[in-house]
C-alpha cells in the first residue's frame, strides 16, 4: 500500500498484469476511485501481448482491497473522526429539537447529519439517528420527509441519504458562523 496526502492505493498482481486500485483520502465507504492496470515489469510478452482479457477483470479482488483499504490507518482515522463528529452533530439535532421544536434549524442540521451518515455507508441512519436525538425510528423518518418537502434535503432514487440543498447548507454556514 502506498499513501500521500491525496488518498492511497492497493496493487493486486493478476498474472501478467499489475493491479492498482486508489480511494481518496476519507472513510472507505466502497469500491475504488480509481483502477490503473498494466503490464508487470517481470511479465512475459505473450501474456500481455493480446491486452487485458476479461479473465484478468474477473480475477480482480475488489471485496479484498475493499477490506484492506477500510484498515489502512489513514482511512481508519478518518473513520473515527467522522464518525465523532456526525455524533456530535446527531445530538446537537437532538438538542435543536427539545430547545426548537422542528425548526429550520433542527430539519437543516437533521438533514445534513442523515445524508452524512449514508453517504459514510452507515447501515442503519434513521434508528442511528433515533437513538441520537431520542426519538422513535417513525419519528425521525416523518421528520425526513418534512425536510424534503420543505426542501432541506433532496431524494436519490433507491438510495438512502440525500443531496443537501442550497436552502440547508445556507443554514448549517450560519450556525458554523456564529459559532466561531
Amino acid at each position: 500500500m502506498r499513501a500521500d496526502e491525496s488518498g492511497f492505493e492497493i496493487e493486486q498482481q493478476q498474472g501478467g498484469w499489475t493491479v492498482r486500485m486508489w480511494w481518496p483520502t476519507g472513510p472507505v465507504t466502497g469500491g475504488p476511485r480509481r483502477i490503473t492496470i498494466e503490464p508487470a515489469a517481470d511479465a512475459p510478452a505473450r501474456d500481455v501481448a493480446r491486452g487485458i482479457s476479461t479473465t484478468v477483470l474477473r480475477r480482480l479482488d475488489l471485496a479484498a482491497a475493499v477490506k484492506l483499504a477500510k484498515m489502512a490507518p489513514q482511512a481508519q482515522s478518518v473513520l473515527e473522526d467522522t464518525a465523532k463528529a456526525l455524533t456530535e452533530s446527531g445530538e446537537a439535532a437532538g438538542l435543536l429539537l427539545a430547545d426548537e421544536g422542528v425548526s429550520e434549524r433542527y430539519l437543516a442540521v437533521l438533514s445534513f447529519t442523515y445524508a452524512s451518515m449514508a453517504d459514510m455507508g452507515s447501515p442503519a441512519p434513521v434508528r442511528r439517528l433515533a437513538k441520537l436525538i431520542d426519538r422513535k425510528p417513525e419519528t425521525v423518518k416523518d421528520h425526513l420527509k418534512r425536510a424534503r418537502r420543505e426542501g432541506y434535503l433532496g431524494a436519490i432514487a433507491g438510495k438512502a441519504g440525500g443531496e443537501l440543498t442550497d436552502k440547508t447548507s445556507k443554514i448549517i454556514a450560519s450556525m458554523s458562523a456564529s459559532k466561531g
